[in-house]
């Protein structure tokens, strides 16, 4: 466990100094106070004439032999009225908390040769976990990583790395290597989460915020996210840099090239095997570190303060609110503990599938091992809801609890139900914009939102009202990342701020400027904020997410929306549809199909308003002058085949027919999309695998 002390002039030195030695040794108990354990980490902080105080508290603590002074840290840091002041970060280490290890730090150098198809997509690299244990695979990967991250100027030697994954199979193995690959090509310091468990947005908030923030220069994420885990299933890797984002394009092509010319990796096989499962420092021959910690502290620390934690606790503390949470076998169960139950007061009765899994569950659990959180696949979570996989009402309404959520196996997805009620990420997106005030990380109003192409035009209309910005980027949380750092002096200094800022995906994506990554985690406080706030006074009627997301309707209308996956299609004949479908776009201008009239038909590019980068051929994206859409587009997720993406949107205007099904409305347009696409006869596929 670690802590971050803040220091001040407006104490004196020994009243910090005072509580850094109860963090380093533990206090006993007293009276009606249990006995609190020591903590292995105690980072100072402080700012201007608060430095003197941080470094007499560092020396008097490790001159007693209570703690080692692990870093120390120095940058500028904005304080008010424009101006910046020196701020100091100093890493305290217990010492008795220390385990020495011995081990042969030798770099060897072994021979390799590229493996075709290492190109990272929107999520990293992922492929079948047989094909990472293969023969070099992984390592060479890994080293083309560390490659391409020297030739950018990363400091990777002497820096601080994280590793960690969502605890499917091979995880533990790919973890020992990574670290000793890391050591051998300059790495002085590595994090893991206990287990080696981490989930992904954990990572992005370890990585900005653990020691002070910013420490590392970045982590590897080992996930395939949604996917299957199992020997026979899948296995993903992906490097998010010091941002806590995952790496750009221009890192990624550059890794990319790195694989496809790589001769030699480096690895300390003598780097001895660390016990992830307990948490600690461990000192390797006095040179390396690697420290083991536990892997909710940080993301959770973090979450307390973006939310009104008491509001939410009243809330679910009210005799007429329930809920379960199905953590789908994935890393999210140690979190959801912890916030839901712990720190919010739920009880462990409504967690589900709680327990992380190397197979998510297996082939023989409801979700045949799918930790995808859809209608579809979160089947015990539909049931517990009293909905289909249609999203349609099933069964008495008494017993369902009043509200459900499930995250998927790296826990940056969600999805988000009320009683018998389905809600669909796009309007979960929406309806957490239209209430953003009252959550306390945005007490002072948004200043800018966004989604990707594929996803419904419902956030637009939220922006529109509210007068903030609303951008529309390609697929991957990585597009966002610039227009979270806009204006961040360390990035982006003569660039527009656009914080705080919220973004989200169609596939059950969401999240804000807390973190670079989706946060499943988040959404679901996001939605129990919203419900607390409405819900204030426990002698009426609770408001319900049925009700809430009614009400939203009539404020703004409902873009009726719909995707289509057919998976596992052979790579060829759907490259050939894009390519037919691109063509097309040049004569469907203007075309009346079915009674409707096409507005544009493009194959979408984005030029990043922050950067300027283009980004091309991001989806074949069709609009009708009724505001109806068609998107087409391959899915850079799947690790064999390929995987088409069908979005389809119809809007009803606020005084239409709202109480229709998305499912029913959307047909005729999924009907017009075979045939422009001629998808059935050049797949073969007349029907999608999964509708959402």
């Amino acid at each position: 466990m670690s802590v971050e002390l803040r220091l001040t002039t407006n104490k004196p030195q020994n009243f910090y100094l005072r509580a850094t030695r109860s963090f380093l040794e533990g206090l006993p108990a007293k009276d009606d106070k249990p006995a609190k354990p020591p903590l292995d980490t105690v980072t100072l902080s402080a700012l201007g004439n608060a430095i003197a105080v941080g470094t007499y508290i560092a020396g008097v603590v490790e001159k007693e032999g209570l703690a080692k002074i692990a870093s120390v840290k120095t940058k500028w840091s904005s304080v008010s009225g424009g101006k910046h002041a020196p701020h100091m970060t100093i890493v305290l280490k217990r010492k008795a908390g220390e385990k020495a290890l011995t081990g042969d730090l030798t770099v060897s150098t072994e021979a390799t040769e590229p493996i075709a198809g290492q190109k990272p997509g929107t999520s990293g690299l992922r492929k079948k976990t047989k094909e990472f244990m293969g023969k070099n695979y992984l390592e060479n990967f890994v080293q083309s990583t560390f490659n391409a991250l020297k030739q950018s100027g990363v400091p990777v030697e002497g820096g601080t790395m994280a590793v960690s994954g969502d605890g499917r199979y091979y995880n533990k193995d790919a973890i020992q290597i990574i670290i000793k690959m890391a050591v051998a090509n300059g790495v002085k310091t590595v994090w893991v989460g206990q287990d080696g468990l981490m989930s992904t947005p954990a990572m992005s908030a370890v990585i900005r915020n653990r020691e002070g923030g910013f420490a590392p220069f970045g982590g590897f994420i080992l996930s395939a996210s949604h996917n299957p885990g199992g020997l026979d299933e899948d296995f993903g890797i992906k490097f998010n840099c010091e941002n806590g984002g995952p790496a750009p394009e221009k890192v990624t092509d550059k890794m990319f090239e790195n694989t496809k010319e790589i001769k030699e990796y480096k690895i300390c096989k003598g780097f001895p095997t660390i016990d992830i499962a307990t948490c600690g420092s461990y000192l390797v021959n006095d040179k390396i570190r690697v420290d083991v910690f536990d892997c909710a502290h940080d993301h959770v620390d973090l979450l307390q303060k973006v939310f009104d934690f008491e509001a939410i606790k009243k809330l679910i503390a009210r005799k007429d609110f329930s809920m379960v949470y199905d953590s789908m076998n994935g890393v999210q169960g140690p979190y959801a503990k912890r916030v839901l139950c712990t720190e919010l007061g739920a009880p462990e009765s409504a967690l589900i599938n709680a327990v992380p899994k190397e197979d998510f569950g297996g082939k023989s659990s409801p979700s045949h091992g799918h930790a995808d959180p859809n209608l579809t696949y979160a089947v015990e979570l539909t049931a517990a809801m009293g909905i289909d996989k249609g999203g349609n009402r099933v069964g008495p309404a008494d017993s369902v609890p009043e509200f459900g959520a499930a995250a998927d196996g790296d826990a940056d997805r969600n999805m988000i139900l009320g009683k018998q009620w389905f809600v669909s990420p796009s309007d979960s997106l929406a309806i957490i914009a239209a209430n953003a005030d009252c959550i306390p990380f945005f007490k002072g109003g948004l200043r800018g939102c966004a989604r990707s192409m594929p996803t419904s035009g419902a956030l637009d209309l939220v922006a529109k009202k509210k007068k903030i910005p609303c951008f529309v980027t390609p697929t991957g949380w990585k597009f966002f990342g610039n227009l979270m750092d806009s204006g961040d002096e360390n990035y982006f200094p003569d660039t527009k701020v656009y914080t705080p800022f919220l973004c989200g995906e169609e596939s059950f994506g969401t999240g804000s400027n807390h973190v670079r990554e989706k946060d499943g985690m988040w959404a679901v406080l996001a939605w129990l904020q919203i419900l607390a706030s409405k819900n204030k006074d426990d002698s009426k009627p609770l408001v319900t997410v049925e009700e809430i997301t009614k009400a939203h309707w009539k404020s703004y209308g409902r873009n009726y929306y719909c995707r289509y996956d057919y998976e596992g299609v052979e790579k060829e004949p759907a490259d050939k549809m894009m390519v037919n479908l691109t063509e097309k776009c040049k004569d469907l201008k203007g075309k009346e199909m079915k009674g409707m009239k096409v507005e544009s038909a493009t194959n979408f590019e984005y030029k990043d308003p922050v950067d300027a980068s283009i980004s091309s051929n991001q989806g074949i994206n069709i609009i009708f002058t009724d505001g109806s859409r068609i998107v087409f587009r391959l899915s850079g997720t799947g690790s064999a085949g390929a995987t088409i993406r069908l979005y389809l949107e119809k809007y009803e205007p606020a005084s239409g027919n709202l109480d229709q099904s998305q499912f029913d409305v959307v047909k005729p347009l999924a009907e017009l999309a075979m045939e422009i696409s001629e998808l059935p006869q050049l797949t073969g596929r007349t029907s999608p695998t999964v509708i959402t």
